[in-house]
């Protein structure tokens, strides 16, 4: 059995990677540039890009199943063409794909997986952590700028959102259900800023900006009024999987979720630890 990973470079397939070499299978890392790419030793690399659906045969060979990103690019733009993707993997033999769930309520190749024969689950992760690595220049220079300082959301580890992929993929058992990934607690910008400082050893004042200003700074970095909106709703009024922390890496997995604290402390080297 050898499992495609896509998006194998991201911040969920590096360790998706990892976790299914571990469980003892057969991966292959589906990347734009293999020259550019570091995987572990064990790990089978080949040229493709899901935008592109004439690079995929030569990837599919042999595959059964697959871990799908559902968006590509820097701007994140789902992926459009997921009625060609889906049937070049059936036609491959692929059958049974996960799925990262992006910002929209339903990517093509969601709807296209959704309406095929393929046994398919999708994973629904909250904020990742490593989002917080934005911080780093702010964490360095002892000054982090951010809005909604005090709305908890439940962070992830990307680790955990790779492991429940992984045991989706090897073991099934959650074919047609979508899966709420978040971590095992809910936490504010100014608690995840004091629990940095902490790892780091680094003092940090946070300024809390108003709605108004951080929705400025969105609008600067080109996003549309509909963007802002759908933005500011996330951050105003998130979803319950993101104020509520999920059991599901524990049910899928068989260990609690790794929390925010051991991210830093894996992270510190980047914030500039003392």
């Amino acid at each position: 059995m050898t499992i495609l990973v896509t998006g194998a470079t991201g911040n969920v397939g590096s360790h998706l990677v990892r976790h299914l070499l571990d469980l003892g299978e057969a991966v292959r890392c589906l990347t734009r540039d293999p020259a550019k790419a570091s995987f572990p030793e064990g790990a089978e690399v080949v040229q493709g890009d899901l935008s592109d659906p004439s690079t995929l045969p030569p990837a599919l060979e042999g595959v059964t199943r697959a871990h799908l990103i559902t968006f590509a690019g820097d701007d994140y733009t789902p992926i459009p063409n997921g009625e060609s993707l889906v049937t070049q993997f059936t036609k491959a033999g692929v059958s049974r794909v996960t799925m990262l769930k992006g910002d929209v309520d339903a990517t093509p190749i969601e709807t296209a997986v959704a309406e095929s024969s393929l046994e398919w689950t999708t994973l629904a992760p909250v904020e990742f952590m490593a989002n917080m690595l934005e911080w780093v220049d702010g964490v360095q220079g002892g000054r982090v700028e951010e809005g909604f300082v005090d709305v908890p959301s439940t962070v992830v580890h990307e680790s955990d959102i790779a492991s429940v992929a992984a045991h989706v993929l090897v073991g099934g058992g959650y074919a047609g259900e979508t899966l709420w990934i978040s971590g095992p607690q809910a936490l504010t910008v100014r608690e995840r800023v004091e629990i940095i400082q902490e790892a780091t050893g680094k003092h940090v004042d946070l300024v809390a900006l108003s709605p108004e200003e951080v929705q400025a700074q969105w609008r600067s970095y080109g996003f549309s009024d509909d963007d802002i909106a759908y933005m500011t709703q996330m951050k105003t009024e998130p979803p319950m999987a993101a104020r509520v922390p999920q059991d599901t890496v524990r049910t899928v997995t068989g260990r609690e979720p790794l929390t925010f604290r051991e991210w830093a402390t894996e992270n510190r080297t980047a914030f500039g630890s003392r």
